[in-house]
């Protein structure tokens, strides 16, 4: 027989309101047992990395303390949203907990951070526009949101960073090597973004 649990998870994977909805007119409390049982992902998490906007509306307009959950890998939904380019439901997560854009996930990394390897630039702005302290989280080996986005090669993150922070000191920030941005694209032959580099300095 099927839980009432299994069934918010399915309806959240649908991106299924008026299934959750229902749900909760049977047992009122569901949410609340969901964030105390649960050891993983919670039907936000679910929702968020699936985009499913009137999901995410629906869980955060009931319990907005959903936002601030993390999961086994220590990633919130909007970790999830950021890294999977879902730009309005990351603006609806912001909007409960702009926060939120600094929470580190068990490998140190931040939404923007996340955002920025996978080159979704949409969210890269609404990110930094939402928090420009983001932008400054150190990661593992002193690396800025800047020395990832050479490390994948994603330019026009490094474009918005780097004109939208205006800050010659964070751009030519050191990782724990001593190597700056440029210093990186260098070393991989990153003719491409070299150029882009000497452009903006």
């Amino acid at each position: 027989m099927e839980t009432m649990e299994n069934m918010l998870f399915e309806a959240a994977a649908e991106g299924n309101v008026n299934s959750l909805k229902k749900l909760l007119q049977e047992d009122p409390i569901i949410l609340d047992r969901v964030i105390v049982n649960s050891y993983s992902d919670t039907p936000l998490h679910v929702a968020a990395i699936l985009g499913h906007i009137d999901f995410v509306k629906e869980i955060l307009r009931r319990r907005p303390e959903f936002a601030r959950e993390l999961n086994l890998c220590r990633s919130s939904p909007l970790h999830l949203a950021s890294a999977k380019g879902y730009i309005e439901v990351v603006r609806v997560l912001l909007s409960a907990d702009p926060r939120m854009c600094l929470a580190r996930d068990r490998n140190g990394l931040t939404p923007l951070h996340l955002a920025a390897i996978k080159g979704r630039i949409e969210v890269v702005k609404e990110l930094v526009h939402a928090n420009r302290d983001a932008a400054r989280v150190i990661v593992g080996q002193g690396q800025t949101v800047l020395h990832l986005c050479v490390k994948y090669y994603q330019i026009e993150a490094l474009e918005h960073l780097v004109n939208t922070i205006g800050d010659r000191d964070f751009t030519n920030c050191k990782d724990s090597d001593g190597n700056t941005i440029l210093h990186l694209a260098v070393a991989d032959k990153q003719f491409e973004l070299i150029s882009c580099l000497w452009s903006l300095q």
